[in-house]
Order: C-alpha cells, then structure tokens, then sequence
C-alpha cells in the first residue's frame, strides 16, 4: 500500500506500536496501587506494605520490641522495613513495565518510562 513511499509505511507501523504501548504503559500504571509488596526487618518483627507505586500502606510492628531503652533500636526497624518496601515496590513495578516492553526489542534493563 505504502510501496511508493519509502519507509512512510514502517513509520505508520511504528507510530501505531508506540500508540499501544502508551496505553498499555497508562493501564499498567494504573493496576500498580492495587499490587502490594511487604519489606521487613529484625527478622519480621517490623514489617511494611506498600503498593507497587511505592506508597506506603500499612505497617505491623511485633509489640515485643516495645521497651523503652531500644526506642532507637526499634526506629532503625521501622526505616529498614520501610525502604525494604519501597526497594520491593519498585523491582515488582520494573518487573510489570518489563511485562510490556519484552517484546519491543528494547535493552535488557531498559527503565521506562524515559
């Protein structure tokens, strides 16, 4: 259809990919608040949950820890099993991109959106 017209046609083709996968890009986005991750620390004494998208939803804190000369002890706890959570929001948001991109060619590792 295209002959006469040099690489209009792959273009056309190309535009129309990149169209998908913006959308698909957008709903994938979208299904990241409803898939959470929990992190922990002090062997799951202090446990974090929070979505896909990295916001932190919930917190489970093992009333043992609770005394009052560790208070340091427990916050040092509670900021691993918090950036736990949000390292493992982050991989699983990778690994739901790279659902997507696997089959645009695209580097191994490539991080999108750009």
């Amino acid at each position: 259809m295209f002959k006469g017209m040099g690489g209009l046609g792959d273009m056309a083709g190309m535009m129309k990919k990149a169209q998908e996968m913006q959308a698909k890009v957008g709903e994938m986005q979208e299904s990241l608040s409803s898939i959470t991750v929990t992190g922990e620390s002090g062997a799951g004494l202090v446990k974090a949950t929070a979505t896909a998208k990295g916001e932190l939803i919930g917190l489970d804190i093992d009333p043992s820890i609770f005394k009052p000369d560790e208070k340091e002890m427990v916050e040092d706890l509670i900021l691993a099993a918090v950036k736990d959570a949000q390292s493992r929001a982050s991989e699983r948001a990778q690994q739901e991109m790279g659902k997507i991109t696997e089959g645009l060619g695209l580097p191994p590792g490539m991080k999108l959106p750009f």
